[in-house]
Order: structure tokens, then C-alpha cells, then sequence
């Protein structure tokens, strides 16, 4: 049989994917906060970093930053297919998804308990240098925020 050279040829196609999708998404790579251009709300998320990378055929999001001073750190490995994967290290929320609008535009939603908490809107400018979040929602005492957070490639 020829088993192997068929697997072998799966797997270098799935590589290749994952290796084109990596180099052809504007969104992968490590992004740092530009707090000068930020507007971050009183008692929302402040993200140092944030990093996109290919995970196999998936995307892992990692974010390291803080909430009310406290440093927190989150992971979320899922697609931009817009169904909710699992998130952790975020005390106000479980799930995210994601939803690709274009090759530039992403929306996010980040739940807990199946009840959306957060909403926002990713862009990456056209040259590919600066990302921004806008995000709406409530904070840890059920007010409404909303913040803008600019971020820069690296």
C-alpha cells in the first residue's frame, strides 16, 4: 500500500497551510499596547501584549496585561469561524469567538456562561503596522465601558 507517502502528503499540506495562513493574516504576529494612543476605561483590560500564532490548522491568542493592577494572562485556540472555543485565564469570561469580516477586520465576542460580556472590533491598518481594539462592555461591577487600544507590530 501506499499509506505513508499519502500521509506524509497530508501532512506536509496541512504545514503549508498553516504556514501561509501565519504569513498571509495581517492579525498574526506580537502586538505591544502603544498606551499614548490608547484609551483604556477605568477597571477594563490593559494588554501589553498580544500574540497571534499559527497553531497547527487553528490560531492560539495569548495576552499578557492587566485588570484592576493585576497581572493577568489569557489563552484562546480556536478559528476565526465565529463559534465560541474555550478561554482561559480571564475572570470575567470562558469563551471567545471570533469572526473574520475581511483579511483585515475581526469581531469578537468573549462570553461567560453563554451570556456575551464583551464585544469588539480588531483592524489592522493597511500597512500592517498598527492594530486597533475597540471593545464595549461591562466592567467586574456591571457598569458600561468601552476602550480603544492601540498596538503595535513587532
Amino acid at each position: 500500500m501506499k499509506t505513508r507517502p499519502i500521509i506524509l502528503t497530508m501532512m506536509l499540506c496541512v504545514f503549508g497551510f498553516a504556514l501561509a495562513f501565519a504569513v498571509d493574516n495581517p492579525q498574526m504576529g506580537t502586538w505591544k499596547l502603544n498606551e499614548a494612543k490608547s484609551k483604556i476605561a477605568p477597571g477594563g483590560f490593559k494588554n501589553d501584549t498580544v500574540v497571534y500564532a499559527a497553531d497547527g490548522d487553528n490560531v492560539k491568542v495569548t495576552t499578557d496585561g492587566t485588570l484592576a493592577d493585576k497581572p493577568v494572562h489569557t489563552e484562546w485556540t480556536g478559528k476565526f469561524d465565529g463559534k465560541d472555543h474555550p478561554l482561559t485565564g480571564d475572570p470575567m469570561a470562558d469563551s471567545r469567538s471570533y469572526t473574520q469580516v475581511n483579511d483585515r477586520t475581526l469581531i469578537l465576542n468573549n462570553k461567560k456562561d453563554g451570556k456575551t460580556v464583551v464585544t469588539g472590533k480588531i483592524v489592522v491598518s493597511k500597512d500592517g503596522k498598527t492594530r486597533t481594539l475597540t471593545t464595549h462592555g461591562k466592567d467586574a461591577k456591571g457598569n458600561k465601558m468601552s476602550s480603544t487600544a492601540v498596538y503595535d507590530k513587532q
